[in-house]
């Protein structure tokens, strides 16, 4: 038992080194050398979990996919209606993302595309989930029912994505909630029903304020 928790804590040390080099210089820059040293492990540990880099990039996509689905099941057992579990959910991958490198990195992997995810993309699944959630809206009359629904989670995966990416490189910590907030702003003005609309510009600045789900 203790040999099996020092394994996993030691692919826990290479994952995280990995990802920290990859989201700093790009996962073609970064070397198994690299991580090697970064990490303060043994090539032979490193191979004994990874036999190549890219198993290392799949096991970071995988992390972020789990993440995702962590935020989005938390999120969806605190029966919150479906537009404003979406939204929290927006504003909880903008907080991982910058609290570490996992998720950046992963962002960065899958925005790249020089790594292909054994698992679907995960953008796949975000609009997936974008999709279920703003069909149960309309369902809930909080979106308007003749919405294109597909062409929405399209944009908002894409929104959502641009704004912790571009944020992260040309603003201080904390600015993705004040931009995340005035997309959204501009969303439940298009797509929710007038009766229903200030709830959610109200919850989006509450957002933008506390910038946490």
């Amino acid at each position: 038992m203790a040999r099996q928790l020092r394994a996993e804590q030691t692919r826990a040390t290479i994952v995280g080194a990995a990802a920290d080099l990859f989201d700093r210089y790009g996962y073609e820059s970064t070397s198994l050398s690299e991580i090697v040293a970064h990490a303060g492990v043994t090539k032979g540990s490193l191979y004994f979990h990874f036999a190549a880099k890219e198993d290392l990039a799949h096991a970071i996509l995988e992390m972020q996919s789990c993440t995702f689905r962590r935020l989005a099941k938390d999120l969806d057992g605190r029966g919150y209606s479906s537009l404003e579990g979406l939204m929290r959910l927006t504003f909880a991958m903008s907080r991982v993302y910058e609290e570490g490198p996992v998720l950046r990195a992963g962002m960065r992997l899958a925005t790249a595309g020089m790594v292909q995810p054994l698992l679907p993309h995960p953008f796949t699944e975000w609009r997936e989930v974008a999709t279920a959630r703003l069909l149960n809206a309309v369902r809930q009359s909080d979106v308007h029912p003749d919405i294109d629904v597909g062409s929405v989670a399209d944009a908002l995966v894409s929104s959502v994505v641009g704004i912790c990416v571009v944020g992260s490189a040309l603003e201080p910590a904390g600015r993705p909630s004040r931009r995340l907030a005035e997309m959204w702003y501009i969303r439940v003005r298009g797509m929710v029903p007038v009766p229903r609309r200030a709830r959610y510009l109200t919850l989006a600045t509450q957002l933008r304020k506390t910038g946490t789900a």
